[in-house]
């Protein structure tokens, strides 16, 4: 348990396609920041957990958290009057151990000012054929990706709808029925039924959300039912998740407390409000996009390797 779980040949090909990630921001005039990993805030989000410490401060001990992405304080940092920045930085969610996911993991986030979503698609693209040699990718709606896959239009179904059709497909397990929630049967069929189908031979950019699971993206201005967030699969990998970044804080705030609403509804703990960043909206945001790339399965990518242990130094097994 104490040796290292990747190799030293494959410990220097992942140092060379980080220096290739820097070298291509740097071309793009794209500057490198540094943001801290604990915070009072975390997300709200009822399907990402942070981890969670103390610290004593001199008026008392108060909660910190480990950040499952250095989204909040860069767009902070963007509200400050930072342009087009972008971070390479190790991320916590508290989720299973397993082929793709540690719970401690390296993220590259970046955020583009004066880009909408896919022209920032487009960047990402290119970035991908970059690092992968992959081809040109494609893009399609969240809408027609479901309905291609499964029959069913996420935007218009309902909850029976959703679970005629596990069990039909005989995964209508218990848990899900019991979570009486849209969005976890919409996203359980997206994982096992659409997922699964894309992005085999080219990475597939999948757009435009339904505006519940996008809390912080622009709304559609043609349609109020889905928000402008995307993300990319290639592989069997999901290697990023992007918004065209809401800058409306009293909108914000909303999608923050009704986040805590559902939390509550499924049993699980409120998670503090980040007020710094939403101080940070209130004194502007600049209109830009922004995505989280996961630097980890880019190198899963990269060196043909089915397990993620591979281009890990140490798993949480073994840390």
């Amino acid at each position: 348990m104490w040796r290292s779980s990747m190799t030293w040949e494959d410990a220097k090909k992942r140092a060379q396609l980080v220096a290739k990630i820097r070298q291509f921001f740097q071309h793009h005039e794209v500057i490198e920041v540094d943001t801290p990993i604990l915070s009072a805030g975390t997300v709200t989000d009822a399907h990402l957990d942070a981890f969670q410490t103390e610290y004593h401060f001199p008026s008392g001990k108060e909660p910190l958290f480990l950040q499952t992405s250095p989204e909040y304080a860069m767009k902070r940092l963007l509200a400050s009057g930072y342009q087009s920045i972008y971070q390479i930085c190790k991320s916590f969610r508290d989720e299973a151990f397993g082929r793709h996911h540690n719970p401690e993991f390296t993220m590259l986030e970046w955020y583009r000012v004066g880009l909408d979503h896919h022209q920032l698609m487009q960047e990402i693209d290119e970035l991908l054929k970059c690092v992968l040699d992959s081809k040109p990718a494609e893009l399609i709606s969240y809408q027609n990706v479901f309905i291609n896959n499964t029959g069913i239009d996420p935007l218009s179904c309902d909850q029976g709808e959703l679970i005629t059709y596990l069990r039909s497909n005989d995964k209508a397990d218990d848990w899900l029925i019991h979570a009486n929630c849209i969005d976890t049967l919409l996203q359980f069929i997206f994982c096992e039924f659409v997922e699964t189908n894309i992005g085999n031979e080219r990475p597939c950019f999948v757009f435009d959300f339904p505006i519940s699971q996008a809390s912080l993206s622009k709304a559609s201005d043609s349609d109020p039912r889905v928000a402008h967030r995307f993300e990319c699969y290639y592989k069997g990998l999901e290697l990023a998740n992007g918004f065209n970044e809401l800058t409306d804080p009293d909108i914000q705030l909303k999608r923050f407390e009704s986040d805590n609403i559902k939390r509550k509804l499924l049993g699980l703990p409120e998670r503090p409000i980040d007020q710094r960043f939403v101080d940070g909206l209130k004194a502007g945001l600049p209109e830009c996009s922004g995505v989280a790339v996961g630097i980890d399965r880019l190198v899963m990518l990269a060196l043909s390797k089915a397990n993620i242990e591979s281009v890990l130094t140490f798993t949480i097994e073994n840390a």
